[in-house]
Parts: C-alpha cells; structure tokens; sequence
C-alpha cells in the first residue's frame, strides 16, 4: 500500500532555502497529483512600529506577495503541477502556516525551509520550521539549502 499526498503547502519567503523547497514541493506534487498550494504570510510584527512612519510599508510587503507567489505559480504550472492555489497570510509565519493555512486547505504535507530570511527571528524566538515541525497536524518535510560537497 502507497500513500499519497493530496494538498500539500509549501511555505516560500523568497528565500534561497524556500526555492529548494518549492522545487521538492512541485516534484513530490507532481508524482502524487496532488494540489499544490503556494503559502506566504506577511509578517505584520517586522514592520509594525515602522507603519507609523511609513504608511506604504504594508503595500508593498503585500505586492512583494503577490508578485512571488504569482511567479512560483507561473513555474508550478510550467512544470507541470495542474492544481495550484495561492493564500497570503498576515501575521506570525511561525504561528500562520501551521494552525491556519495548513488546516484551511485540509493539508496532509507542509513543505518549508530550514531557514528563511529571518536571522534575528531565529536568534530571538526561534525557527520558522521548528514551530512548524512542532504544531503541524500533517506531516512536515524540512528542507536544507543545497549544499555542494567539499572537494578533496
């Protein structure tokens, strides 16, 4: 007996480590005819007190979004997945991609990055996919950034 996935979420934040996830994410979305469902949230804490200064913040975080998760779904689609949707979230990606976006679309995987673009976040609170891996009620691929051996 297989199992196969059938919603699978891919976190992408534009990232390095998030472009090897999304490429895990079209492969394994691909072989299981699954739909592929391309997640970003906004994290509205990073720019919360800079709102009150700069009121565009929020726009172009939001097009940021927009433009990203439309390209990966240009490249989705181009590489063959057939059933492609987008959710942009706002709030917490820790908090968002586990116990909103995956539960929404009845996920049975979450694909993210071992790391995103959120060094002091990591330092701070901790990482992205440890919440993920954490909270999640499907199952969780965690994907490192490629890495080349070391030549000897």
């Amino acid at each position: 007996m297989t199992f196969e996935y059938k919603d699978i979420v891919v976190a992408v934040d534009g990232s390095e480590t998030a472009e090897v996830a999304f490429n895990k994410a079209i492969d394994i979305a691909n072989r299981n005819d699954a739909k592929l469902i391309l997640a970003h949230v906004v994290d509205t804490r990073a720019f919360a007190t800079v709102e009150a200064y700069d009121r565009s913040l929020a726009v172009r975080a939001e097009q940021y979004a927009s433009d990203l998760l439309n390209e990966y779904q240009q490249k989705a689609e181009k590489a063959g997945v057939t059933k492609v949707a987008i959710d942009i979230e706002y709030g917490s990606p820790k908090v968002k991609i586990a116990k909103d976006i995956a539960p929404k679309h009845k996920a049975d995987l979450i694909i993210c990055g071992a790391t995103g673009l959120s060094a002091m976040e990591r330092f701070f609170i901790g990482s992205v996919s440890e919440h993920i891996t954490r909270y999640a009620t499907c199952d969780v691929l965690v994907v490192r950034p490629d890495q080349n051996p070391p030549e000897e």
